[in-house]
Protein backbone atom coordinates (compact mmCIF):
# COMPACT_ATOMS: atom_id res chain seq x y z
CA UNK A 1 0.00 0.00 0.00
CA UNK A 2 1.31 3.44 -0.90
CA UNK A 3 2.38 5.82 1.82
CA UNK A 4 1.47 9.46 1.72
CA UNK A 5 2.70 12.54 3.50
CA UNK A 6 1.58 16.14 3.76
CA UNK A 7 3.74 19.17 3.20
CA UNK A 8 3.06 22.87 2.71
CA UNK A 9 1.92 23.79 -0.80
CA UNK A 10 4.45 25.96 -2.63
CA UNK A 11 4.39 27.83 -5.94
CA UNK A 12 5.99 24.89 -7.76
CA UNK A 13 3.00 22.74 -6.74
CA UNK A 14 0.54 24.91 -8.66
CA UNK A 15 0.99 23.06 -11.98
CA UNK A 16 0.38 19.54 -10.57
CA UNK A 17 -2.50 20.94 -8.49
CA UNK A 18 -3.99 22.52 -11.62
CA UNK A 19 -3.80 19.17 -13.44
CA UNK A 20 -5.77 17.54 -10.62
CA UNK A 21 -8.11 20.53 -10.36
CA UNK A 22 -9.17 20.18 -14.01
CA UNK A 23 -9.59 16.41 -13.72
CA UNK A 24 -11.59 16.52 -10.49
CA UNK A 25 -13.58 19.72 -11.00
CA UNK A 26 -13.92 20.13 -14.77
CA UNK A 27 -16.98 22.40 -14.54
CA UNK A 28 -15.78 24.73 -11.80
CA UNK A 29 -12.00 24.44 -11.54
CA UNK A 30 -10.07 27.23 -9.88
CA UNK A 31 -7.66 29.23 -12.00
CA UNK A 32 -3.88 29.44 -11.57
CA UNK A 33 -4.39 33.04 -10.48
CA UNK A 34 -6.67 31.94 -7.67
CA UNK A 35 -4.01 29.55 -6.35
CA UNK A 36 -1.30 32.20 -6.68
CA UNK A 37 -3.52 34.60 -4.67
CA UNK A 38 -4.22 31.98 -2.02
CA UNK A 39 -0.53 31.08 -1.65
CA UNK A 40 0.34 34.77 -1.38
CA UNK A 41 -1.53 34.68 1.96
CA UNK A 42 0.01 31.36 3.12
CA UNK A 43 2.90 32.65 5.23
CA UNK A 44 3.45 32.67 9.01
CA UNK A 45 0.73 34.97 10.32
CA UNK A 46 -1.13 34.95 6.98
CA UNK A 47 -4.79 34.02 6.64
CA UNK A 48 -4.26 30.88 4.51
CA UNK A 49 -2.90 27.37 5.09
CA UNK A 50 -2.42 25.10 2.07
CA UNK A 51 -0.97 21.60 1.98
CA UNK A 52 -0.37 18.96 -0.66
CA UNK A 53 -0.50 15.21 -0.16
CA UNK A 54 2.38 13.48 -1.94
CA UNK A 55 3.11 9.83 -2.61
CA UNK A 56 6.45 8.10 -2.07
CA UNK A 57 7.73 9.56 -5.37
CA UNK A 58 6.76 13.11 -4.28
CA UNK A 59 3.92 13.26 -6.82
CA UNK A 60 1.01 15.46 -5.74
CA UNK A 61 -2.06 13.23 -5.23
CA UNK A 62 -4.20 15.61 -3.17
CA UNK A 63 -4.38 19.08 -1.73
CA UNK A 64 -6.34 21.19 0.72
CA UNK A 65 -6.64 24.78 1.81
CA UNK A 66 -7.92 26.71 4.80
CA UNK A 67 -8.77 30.37 5.29
CA UNK A 68 -8.72 31.53 8.91
CA UNK A 69 -9.62 35.08 9.87
CA UNK A 70 -10.11 35.72 13.57
CA UNK A 71 -12.39 33.03 15.00
CA UNK A 72 -13.81 32.12 11.58
CA UNK A 73 -12.37 29.27 9.53
CA UNK A 74 -13.35 28.13 6.05
CA UNK A 75 -12.28 25.06 4.13
CA UNK A 76 -11.37 26.63 0.78
CA UNK A 77 -10.69 23.39 -1.11
CA UNK A 78 -9.98 19.73 -0.57
CA UNK A 79 -9.27 17.21 -3.31
CA UNK A 80 -7.88 13.71 -3.78
CA UNK A 81 -6.84 12.15 -7.09
CA UNK A 82 -9.43 9.60 -8.25
CA UNK A 83 -7.00 6.67 -8.09
CA UNK A 84 -6.26 7.37 -4.42
CA UNK A 85 -9.78 8.02 -3.15
CA UNK A 86 -10.76 5.65 -0.37
CA UNK A 87 -7.16 5.41 0.90
CA UNK A 88 -7.64 7.80 3.82
CA UNK A 89 -6.20 10.87 2.10
CA UNK A 90 -9.38 12.91 2.45
CA UNK A 91 -9.38 12.11 6.16
CA UNK A 92 -5.70 13.07 6.42
CA UNK A 93 -6.23 16.37 4.61
CA UNK A 94 -9.37 17.32 6.54
CA UNK A 95 -7.71 16.43 9.85
CA UNK A 96 -4.83 18.77 8.94
CA UNK A 97 -7.20 21.64 8.19
CA UNK A 98 -9.18 21.12 11.39
CA UNK A 99 -6.00 20.92 13.48
CA UNK A 100 -4.69 24.10 11.86
CA UNK A 101 -7.98 25.90 12.51
CA UNK A 102 -7.69 24.86 16.18
CA UNK A 103 -4.08 26.14 16.31
CA UNK A 104 -5.34 29.44 14.91
CA UNK A 105 -8.11 29.74 17.49
CA UNK A 106 -11.10 29.31 15.18
CA UNK A 107 -14.41 28.75 16.96
CA UNK A 108 -16.09 27.26 13.90
CA UNK A 109 -15.16 25.87 10.54
CA UNK A 110 -17.39 26.27 7.48
CA UNK A 111 -17.29 24.67 4.06
CA UNK A 112 -19.30 24.39 0.88
CA UNK A 113 -19.75 21.08 -0.90
CA UNK A 114 -21.66 20.29 -4.06
CA UNK A 115 -25.09 18.91 -3.23
CA UNK A 116 -24.35 15.99 -5.57
CA UNK A 117 -21.02 15.08 -3.89
CA UNK A 118 -22.33 12.57 -1.36
CA UNK A 119 -18.93 10.95 -0.76
CA UNK A 120 -17.47 14.25 0.46
CA UNK A 121 -20.57 15.00 2.54
CA UNK A 122 -20.17 11.65 4.33
CA UNK A 123 -16.53 12.47 5.11
CA UNK A 124 -17.49 15.84 6.59
CA UNK A 125 -20.33 14.30 8.61
CA UNK A 126 -17.90 11.77 10.14
CA UNK A 127 -15.94 14.75 11.48
CA UNK A 128 -19.06 16.32 12.98
CA UNK A 129 -19.89 18.87 10.29
CA UNK A 130 -23.59 19.60 10.10
CA UNK A 131 -25.63 21.12 7.26
CA UNK A 132 -26.61 24.73 7.90
CA UNK A 133 -27.87 25.96 4.55
CA UNK A 134 -27.86 25.92 0.77
CA UNK A 135 -26.18 28.37 -1.59
CA UNK A 136 -28.18 28.26 -4.80
CA UNK A 137 -26.15 28.15 -8.00
CA UNK A 138 -22.86 28.44 -6.06
CA UNK A 139 -20.84 26.29 -8.45
CA UNK A 140 -20.59 28.00 -11.82
CA UNK A 141 -20.88 27.66 -14.72
CA UNK A 142 -22.75 24.40 -14.00
CA UNK A 143 -25.18 26.26 -11.69
CA UNK A 144 -24.99 23.52 -9.04
CA UNK A 145 -26.10 24.28 -5.48
CA UNK A 146 -23.71 24.09 -2.55
CA UNK A 147 -24.54 22.57 0.79
CA UNK A 148 -23.03 24.73 3.54
CA UNK A 149 -21.74 22.70 6.48
CA UNK A 150 -20.37 23.86 9.84
CA UNK A 151 -18.25 22.34 12.56
CA UNK A 152 -18.79 24.19 15.86
CA UNK A 153 -16.89 24.18 19.12
CA UNK A 154 -13.59 22.96 17.76
CA UNK A 155 -11.75 20.66 20.16
CA UNK A 156 -9.13 22.33 22.33
CA UNK A 157 -6.98 19.25 21.84
CA UNK A 158 -6.96 18.52 18.12
CA UNK A 159 -5.19 15.19 18.66
CA UNK A 160 -8.55 13.84 19.85
CA UNK A 161 -9.77 14.26 16.26
CA UNK A 162 -7.34 11.66 14.91
CA UNK A 163 -8.40 9.07 17.46
CA UNK A 164 -12.11 9.78 17.06
CA UNK A 165 -12.25 9.91 13.25
CA UNK A 166 -9.93 7.14 12.18
CA UNK A 167 -12.76 4.63 12.35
Amino acid sequence: MARFSLRPMRWWDIEPVMALEHLLFPDDAWSRGMYWSELAEAYPGGSRHYVVAVDEGDAVVGYAGLMAVGVDGDVQTIAVEDGHQGAGLGTMLLTELIEESVRRGCAELLLEVRVDNLRAQRLYERFGFEPVGIRRGYYQPANVDALVMRLDHLASDASDLKDHHNG
